[in-house]
């Protein structure tokens, strides 16, 4: 197993880093800096999955929030990726090297996960605020984790989640997906959309609230990251936890995924980047 060959900490953060949340009695949150980590299962339950592995050179601060949730020596039966993005993968080899467990994602993000291939250079140039400007910084060289990677079931199903299904949601990574729990319609949104306006250092090292759009300076195709975000408001989901940001229940969160899907070209597509289609630019005035 890799590393990716640009690793490295990223100096930014927020006031929730290092706090942890139980949403409810199986799900607790984890933010690292500006990421967050989501753990399913019960307190000191051997049967939980780790979601997403945050920030470069996270992996020990992970894993002791890990242990006082779960206990010592209690590995999770998978860790699940949403994307391969660097604050979603950054602490995973250390992980690996202390659990053996398995990774599972979509395999259109193998490439970014076996070392075959990197990702594009995020625009710093694309409208947004001062974490935009920062994003040539972050890491895009692949990680390798071929050893332990599998693809998810072609069906939907998440292995060691089987109230959960996965839904693909491209655009902001080409195989990005969410999980979705249907009993109390709990939905894990990945970068799909979030809850901190993620180009905004303010915001972001504040935790401002609200649902905004995909981090722009990694976004790739705003064509496809519409849809996702229509795919999963039309899931009627009714509590979310999403890559960034805090979590948000209720009418707060169904009314705000509601406002985005309705004003996605207004709200969440820049009005310039090298990503961004001439037909979907915002025209000034």
């Amino acid at each position: 197993m890799e590393e990716g060959k640009d690793q490295h900490t990223i100096p930014i953060t927020s006031i929730r880093s290092g706090k942890g949340e139980a949403v409810c009695s199986d799900i607790f949150y984890y933010t690292n800096k500006i990421v967050n980590v989501i753990m399913v299962g019960e307190p000191h339950s051997e049967d939980w999955v780790l979601i997403d592995a945050g920030m470069p050179n996270s992996g020990q601060e992970i894993q002791n929030a890990a242990e006082k949730r779960f206990g010592k020596n209690n590995p999770p039966k998978a860790i699940i990726l949403t994307h391969g993005h660097f604050d979603h993968v950054g602490g995973i080899i250390h992980l690996l090297d202390v659990w053996n467990t398995t990774v599972y994602a979509h395999p259109l993000e193998f490439l970014y996960l076996t070392g075959e291939k990197r990702y594009p250079e995020p625009d710093d140039g694309v409208e947004g605020g001062m974490l935009a400007k920062f994003s040539s910084i972050y890491p895009i060289e692949p990680i390798n984790i071929t050893c332990r990677l599998n693809e998810l079931p072609e069906d939907g199903t998440i292995p060691e989640l089987p109230e959960w299904k996965w839904y693909h949601v491209p655009g902001h990574a080409p195989g990005q997906i969410a999980l979705f729990r249907e009993k109390d319609r709990f939905l894990i949104a990945g970068d799909t959309f979030t809850t901190v306006k993620q180009d905004s250092l303010y915001s972001v090292l504040t935790q401002k609230k609200g649902i905004y759009g995909p981090p722009v300076y990694l976004t790739t195709n705003w064509e496809m990251a519409q849809e996702s975000v229509e795919k999963l408001q039309q899931l009627e989901p009714e509590k979310v936890i999403t890559g960034h940001g805090e979590y948000m229940e209720g009418a707060e969160f169904t009314e705000g995924l509601l406002e985005l899907v309705r004003n996605f070209e207004k709200e969440a597509i820049p009005s310039h980047g090298k990503f961004v289609r001439n037909e979907n630019k915002k025209t000034s005035g």
